[in-house]
């Protein structure tokens, strides 16, 4: 076999190794090992595959902040519940540790022992799992295109972090890149493209923009909590217990669902169906399949809104309940607009609410039943936000003193001025988020359960957020970093600086 120039004796002994699974016996070690141009080439495959593994490891973190909203689209579609966030998390562990082995099995001594397979069942495996990292981030940007600008916000969090550490790697990376280079044709070439890189990241901090870089002075007040349905990590989800736990969490305003009853009756209920957290397939068997509105109240009433949640286990925090709140939550029915409000009210906490479903065809009848329970309850109506577009204008003739919160923005040509807005936090930059606090605008963004992201949010100067996990993010006495722009500086040139240092011995050692 010819020996290859652009291979240097490290590279030759670990890509035989881990390509050939040859074992360096003495008399390979003193002729030296020799290499192909498919070697080099695997080597460089396998080197990509890691980086791409590695950065879909990256977005497979980011987007666990969202991965409830898949469970239950799952759920809609197959009627199968399962924690898929596990399924992600194990598969992408068992990817990037195939790719990791095969990168440092070569630093084994002497390569013992080299992987079981045969070449040929080592380079599919590598496809396939560029293949199957490919399909991942084809399938997101197909049907959760949303999580792409998700993980533009993440680099606000990770951005410094993420600089430093691509700089050490790289940094180190020059050891055995200069030995390559030395003994490379391309010289020149190679030594060009890898000072243009560096040169890059060196600089790549004039781009980064975190809310997070201030002073501490400068850092705007906690954002208010907003319960998503109570607090469905503690709780069955829209039930007198979530809104207690919510309430036990310091939460100013309870998030739910409205929907009405055949008879007339407003009660809470997220889903068209009742299916996903409800026995109606055990009470109602031939009409578990109609939607929640075509049920009277009574009916409602016989069936358990809380025994789904002990049994799927939505979120990891069931397992740690204790027994008095797994006897509690197994105990809990749909509740009533009425009773809710009669918390609310006795709690001081707001209540804000979607009324579903818009396209049904008594929706006017549902906003009229809404509204006379709202009256009837006594709660003062400061207390009320309103998040329904269909008939606003009605509601605010009948209920004035109830707050409006829209789910847009604002537009140049707005009549009347928006006083609160309610957005994903996909939908809004941290500069908007600014302006908007400028002008007083509430800005309420859903649904923050990360402390990253909503440490982000803290620092951009967001109102409040909607969250499941208010348990969490009510600990959080601070940002998990904020960092004076002077100390990021300063940082920046030292860790810079470093590297250039170091990557010059390395060089200067080689030659």
């Amino acid at each position: 076999m010819a020996e290859l120039p652009g291979c240097c004796r490290p590279c030759a002994t670990c890509l035989l190794c881990l390509y050939s699974c040859r074992w360096i016996g003495a008399k390979e070690k003193r002729k030296g090992l020799r290499t192909t141009k498919c070697d080099c080439s695997w080597f460089l495959f396998l080197f990509c595959v890691f980086l791409f593994t590695l950065v879909w490891l990256y977005f497979a973190i980011v987007i666990l902040n969202d991965f409830h909203n898949f469970n239950e689209f799952i759920f809609k579609q197959r009627k199968l519940w399962l924690d898929w966030s596990l399924v992600l998390l194990i598969a992408t562990a068992v990817l990037i540790t195939y790719s990791a082995t095969l990168l440092v099995m070569p630093s084994w001594p002497e390569c013992r022992p080299c992987i079981p397979l045969m070449p040929c069942a080592l380079q599919s495996l590598l496809i396939v799992t560029a293949l199957v990292v490919a399909a991942a981030f084809t399938g997101l940007g197909i049907k959760w295109a949303e999580e792409w600008r998700s993980a533009h916000i993440s680099l606000q969090a990770t951005g410094p972090f993420l600089h430093l550490g691509v700089v050490g790697g790289m940094t180190l990376l020059a050891w055995p890149l200069a030995s390559f280079i030395y003994h490379s044709r391309l010289k020149v070439f190679l030594l060009l493209m890898y000072g243009a890189v560096m040169v890059a990241l060196y600089l790549s901090p004039l781009m980064i923009t975190s809310p997070c870089i201030m002073e501490e002075n400068q850092l705007p007040p906690k954002p208010a909590l907003v319960g998503h349905r109570g607090a469905p990590m503690l709780a069955p989800e829209n039930t007198l217990m979530s809104l207690h736990k919510a309430v036990g969490c310091d939460v100013q305003v309870f998030e739910t669902d409205v929907m009405v009853s055949a008879d007339g009756v407003p009660f809470l209920m997220h889903d068209e169906k009742l299916t996903r957290t409800t026995n109606v397939q055990d009470v109602f068997p031939e009409r578990a399949s109609l939607n929640s509105t075509a049920f009277n109240w009574t009916d409602l009433q016989q069936l358990d809104a809380g025994s789904w949640f002990l049994e799927r286990r939505p979120f990891s925090t069931v397992q740690s309940l204790s027994a008095g709140d797994r006897k509690q939550a197994s105990k809990q029915k749909i509740p009533s607009l009425e009773e809710v409000l009669e918390v609310a009210k006795h709690s001081n906490i707001s209540i804000m609410f979607d009324l579903r479903p818009e396209n049904h065809s008594d929706y006017q009848s549902f906003v009229n039943a809404t509204l006379d329970t709202i009256l009837q309850s006594g709660i003062p109506l400061q207390q009320i936000l309103w998040l329904p577009d269909g008939f606003r204008e009605q509601v605010k003739q009948q209920v004035p003193g109830v707050q409006q919160v829209y789910g847009r923005k604002r537009l140049q040509d707005e009549k009347e001025p928006l006083l609160h807005v309610n957005l994903p936090y996909q939908d809004m930059s941290s500069e908007e988020i600014r302006q908007y606090r400028q002008d007083n605008v509430s800005v309420n963004l859903y649904v923050v359960n990360q402390p990253w992201l909503f440490s982000v949010l803290w620092c951009a100067g967001v109102s409040s957020v909607t969250t499941n996990a208010c348990q969490v993010l009510k600990e959080m006495k601070h940002p998990i970093w904020l960092l004076p722009s002077s100390t990021y500086l300063m940082i920046w040139i030292v860790a810079d600086c470093v590297s250039f240092l170091m990557i010059m011995w390395a060089f200067l050692l080689v030659k």
